[in-house]
């Protein structure tokens, strides 16, 4: 009796036999070919490379055409091909370097355990502005988070124009289209990251296999923190209602409802007159206020009380009579008595030793 959880999973190391020419002898019925266009930008690396990709291809007998009047690319079967999934292999591999994937790395696609995803990402957003946005975001600083996913999925990532093109094993470009389809629907890549992350270490564990990994995964709930913004005017419906809106009033119904109607000519002149002679006699009157404005005196600030002088300090007469007195003893630019003293007496014993 085998169990059953080991009948579901892969052993480890196992590959799939690799598809000779015995099982397939007679080769194939008809002839299929594939071709892609290729940007102008892509002519001159596609000139140095293409002996390179016949060769590869040439393995597989896949023949190989470059057309660069046109701008094409196109792959054939021949008579000795005999792998009938070869001629796919090759379409893929033209689309490859049609997108600006290196040679080096398209090349991997005619590998059995290898396979390729071209995910569209021009038209998942409108704005051109969010999309570069978004494009960015998916490529990060440096190209870090490009790189991490990188080495989560095992797959080569190149990020070119409105397409993201992904070369490795089937799981990781599954992986790969989810992060790339998030990330354009504004979901940061960093919270798929940290999810494959978690796979990544669960998946060591061989007790982990058959249980769901659910209470592991994070959870991220998307947040509106920022509210909509109102607009200034704001549009309000009316009611609905089945009749409709009442008739304006005529000019006639007006002098009807005042009783100007019934007023002859002449009244009707004087009246217009009088309402004229208002008006302006209300102008002149505004004007000669706006005139005597400037004949109007300003305001004078207070005047401001002098605070008298503070008879509280005493003021010492006997200090300020002896600072006189010494004043008067000493001359401006004279020595005081004492210096002239010893001066003089110095000089006489300079006479006496001489």
């Amino acid at each position: 009796t085998v169990d059953e959880s080991e009948l579901l999973t892969v052993p480890d190391g196992w590959k799939e036999p690799a598809f000779t020419r015995e099982d397939n002898p007679k080769g194939l019925l008809e002839e299929s070919s594939f071709a892609t266009l290729f940007p102008k930008y892509r002519e001159a690396y596609l000139k140095e490379c293409w002996p390179l990709v016949q060769k590869a291809l040439g393995e597989h007998y896949v023949n190989a055409a470059l057309d660069l009047i046109e701008g094409s690319m196109t792959v054939t079967t021949t008579k000795k091909t005999f792998d009938p999934y070869a001629i796919i292999r090759a379409r893929d591999l033209i689309k490859l370097l049609a997108r600006s994937v290196p040679f080096e790395q398209a090349v991997r696609i005619l590998q059995d355990d290898v396979a390729c995803d071209i995910i569209k990402i021009g038209s998942l957003v409108r704005k051109r502005e969010t999309f570069i946005k978004r494009r960015a975001r998916l490529l990060g600083p440096k190209g870090s988070t490009l790189k991490a996913l990188e080495l989560l999925t095992n797959c080569y990532i190149m990020v070119q124009g409105n397409t993201v093109s992904a070369l490795g094993p089937f799981s990781g470009l599954k992986e790969v289209r989810k992060v790339v389809l998030d990330t354009m629907k504004n979901i940061h890549p960093i919270y798929n990251i940290k999810t494959l992350m978690i796979k990544r270490e669960l998946a060591k564990d061989p007790e982990l296999r058959t249980q769901s990994w659910e209470r592991f995964l994070p959870k991220f709930k998307r947040k509106n923190l920022k509210k909509r913004k109102e607009p200034m005017k704001k549009n309000t419906k009316k009611e609905y209602t089945p009749f409709p809106p009442p008739q304006p009033e005529s000019q006639v119904d007006k002098e009807l409802a005042s009783g100007e109607y019934f007023l002859k000519e002449r009244q009707k002149k004087r009246k217009k007159m009088e309402e004229i002679k208002a008006k302006q006699a209300d102008a002149i009157k505004k004007r000669q206020e706006e005139r005597n404005k400037a004949f109007i005196p300003p305001k004078e600030k207070p005047a401001v009380k002098t605070k008298k002088a503070s008879t509280e300090k005493k003021i010492d007469i006997e200090a300020i009579k002896e600072k006189v007195k010494n004043a008067k003893k000493k001359k401006l630019g004279a020595l005081p008595e004492e210096e002239v003293k010893l001066k003089m007496a110095a000089d006489e014993k300079k006479k006496k030793k001489k």
